[in-house]
Order: C-alpha cells, then structure tokens, then sequence
C-alpha cells in the first residue's frame, strides 16, 4: 500500500462552516448518542495552515451506543477505524485518497478530550505558539515528503510538549 499523501493549505475562513455543517448532521443523525461536538485540529485554530480536513471532536456518553449506529455512520459517508492506537477512542475517516473529515469520539470525561480542547484553546490563545507550529508543520511536510505517517511523527515532540503546557494552565 503507497503511503498516503498530505497537502497543506493557507486557513480557509470557510472551514468553521464545514465542521458546523457536519456537526449539525452528525447531531440529527446520531440524536441522543451524542453529548457535544467540537471543532479540533489545525483547521480549528483561525489563520493557522492546516490540511485542509475537518477533525471532529465527538463526545458521546457511551462508546457501545456509537457503535451501534455503524450503518448510520457510514451512511453519512465515514469508514470507522476502531480505536486506531488510542484505547476507548472510536476513529472515523470521511473520503479515501482525499480526506475531508476526521471523527475522534470519546466517551464523556475521558482525558483525551480535555487534552484536545486544551491543546486546541492553548493555540488560539497564544499566536506565537500557533506561528512555531505553523513552521514546524511546513517544515515537517517537506522532510517526510508529504507523507501523513513521518509527517505526524515529526509534529509529535511540539505537540506533546504544549499540550502539557496547555493542561498545566
């Protein structure tokens, strides 16, 4: 299998308007299995580059009733990837070669949603942060090639130093 490739793109002001879109839809087709929806990632964070796909944050108050709902998952056009390396997690993908959204649901209290948000918010609230990021991601993107794996594995370092930095505040 060809590793899969990225692209990154200047913030389009159009992608807060995407992720409420899908939320909306995510909300009236999951209906109570659905506790919040939010808006993570790259594309969260105005003026920030990003590849362009929306990461959504799914809160739910029970992982087995998400489970439950696979056909209505795909239906609305997600391939679920299980945990896909983080326990408790349910990973869903939104289009193949050309992603457009990422869902990582969780169950309600669990840590790794507090850390995304934290992260998330701790970019918006310091620029220079979100500038070193911004470099480190065009940087990360070239040297692997625009491969998604080695891409990541470039941005690990940063991102786990500044969730920290962002939980202890």
């Amino acid at each position: 299998m060809a590793a899969r490739l990225i692209t990154l793109e200047s913030y389009n002001p159009a992608w807060p308007d995407r992720f409420s879109k899908e939320a909306n839809w995510l909300r009236a087709s999951l209906g109570e299995v659905v506790v919040a929806v939010h808006h993570i990632g790259s594309t969260s964070v105005p003026g920030l580059t990003a590849k362009p796909v929306i990461d959504i944050l799914l809160e739910v108050a029970d992982i087995a009733a998400l489970d439950a709902c696979a056909d209505t998952m795909q239906a609305l056009g997600y391939t679920p990837r299980g945990e896909y390396g983080i326990p408790g997690r349910r990973y869903f993908v939104k289009g193949d070669a050309a992603r457009t959204h990422h869902i990582h649901a969780f169950r309600t209290g669990s840590a790794h949603i507090t850390r995304h948000l934290a992260f998330r918010d701790y970019l918006r609230a310091h620029e220079e942060i979100a500038r070193e990021y911004e470099a480190l991601k065009l940087a990360a993107a070239r040297d692997s090639g625009y491969q998604s794996v080695l891409y990541s594995a470039l941005k690990n370092e940063f991102i786990a130093t500044h969730e920290r930095q962002a939980l202890a505040q």
